[in-house]
């Protein structure tokens, strides 16, 4: 540990390392191997967080690979007016075309591969192939109006694949993947997917941007091959929102409420302090066992999630649209 704390086992479910690095007392200046950067934009409208994880010693810390995680949070996102969701898009546009810049080396106009994750037929999981749907592509542009079309308007190549869930295709992502990029040989892949957050008040409101790729399910502790320049032999620019959270989390996060209410009743007082005793690692065990007997691993999404999610698509592939064009 970068300050001196003992090794944390606890480990509350959550793809964002915003969140990860709000898990620390302080700051993470105080991470050994970690940096931190923290801005507004839009005249407030936009928060923006940047965690760079330096080194093995932020990788063990973090819990995350070296690279650059930036997150941008717009509250009342669903509630913005057009204007005001035009100026969400310019912000999330300028922050990709920089991350395009750096992993791309400079590349005027890389061809990019957009790879929508998750599965279209659940909703808080179908933010990826939502996007794929508002995107536009342009590699087949060329063979119907000649091969300098793109560079005479100054637009990059782009290719778009959905390629469902594991349940769905028997194949995994990288597999299918691995694939097309062979045959299309794109500069970059951007890969898009929903998240899972250990905050409520993060849900649909925040953008995570990453140089370091993606692990499909990861967050809600479904393990499936990564999506890293190491494994796809080209560099992934991860863009994710989370939009679920798991009940435990929510719980574990109203615990203080729980023992403060339980001390002000005499005849509860004692069980109040038994709770406030234990440690955080053996207070989200306790509420695991006693949630997911009786519901198994609950997770939990906004009540309006298909708006949501189509909100959502509409700023990202528009962010992607204004960064590339």
């Amino acid at each position: 540990m970068g300050f001196g704390m003992k090794e944390r086992t606890f480990k509350v479910r959550t793809d964002l390392a915003l969140e990860e690095k709000e898990s620390f007392p302080g700051d993470a200046g105080e991470i050994g191997g970690v940096s931190l950067r923290e801005w507004e934009r839009q005249e407030g409208e936009v928060r923006l967080t940047e965690v760079r994880i330096l080194d093995e010693k932020g990788e063990q810390a973090m819990g995350k690979p070296k690279g650059i995680y930036l997150t941008l949070e717009a509250l009342g996102l669903e509630k913005a007016d057009e204007e005001r969701r035009s100026r969400i898009c310019d912000e999330l546009s300028g922050q990709i075309q920089k991350l395009i810049k750096g992993m791309c080396k400079g590349e005027k106009r890389p061809a990019i591969l957009a790879v929508g994750l998750g599965n279209a037929f659940v909703t808080p999981d179908s933010l990826g192939p939502q996007v794929l749907k508002e995107l536009k592509v342009t590699r087949h542009l060329p063979s119907q109006y000649g091969e300098n079309f793109l560079k005479e308007r100054q637009m990059s190549e782009i290719s778009g694949i959905a390629p469902g869930v594991m349940a769905q295709t028997g194949m995994e992502t990288a597999e299918i993947l691995k694939g097309i990029i062979r045959e299309t040989k794109p500069s970059l892949v951007i890969a898009i997917d929903a998240l899972a957050a250990r905050s409520i008040h993060r849900l649909c409101t925040t953008i995570q941007l990453t140089d370091t790729g993606i692990q499909p399910g990861s967050g809600v502790g479904n393990h499936r091959n990564s999506l890293t320049k190491e494994s796809l032999g080209v560099p992934v620019l991860a863009i994710g929102v989370p939009t679920v959270v798991g009940a435990a989390a929510i719980v574990h996060d109203t615990f203080s409420a729980l023992v403060k209410a339980l001390a002000r009743r005499e005849e509860t007082r004692g069980t109040g302090l038994w709770i406030d005793q234990m440690e955080k690692e053996e207070q989200y065990q306790l509420i695991r066992e006693l949630l997911e007997p009786e519901f198994g691993p609950l997770y939990v999404t906004p009540p309006d999630i298909d708006q949501r999610i189509r909100e959502l698509s509409a700023v990202i592939s528009e962010g992607i649209h204004r960064a590339v064009f």
